[in-house]
């Protein structure tokens, strides 16, 4: 897949996601929607990591700087 973000959003992305971590460890969010938002902060990791958004593919969305 061709890569869609850019250092920017990734930052944010890896960001939120340790964010949400944090939150779920120290119990400020927890139970069901604790491991909703887990789950989102994989994504928000993998999707960062992986340097492709698949909800930006089909609206042509990117934010990596054309060189």
């Amino acid at each position: 897949m061709k890569k869609n973000m850019g250092p920017g959003d990734r930052l944010v992305r890896s960001l939120l996601a340790i964010l949400i971590m944090v939150l779920y460890y120290f119990n400020v969010i927890e139970g069901v929607l604790g491991i909703v938002f887990l789950g989102v902060a994989g994504i928000l990791l993998l999707t960062s990591l992986v340097r492709v958004c698949p909800l930006y593919l089909p609206f042509g969305l990117s934010t990596r700087s054309r060189k």
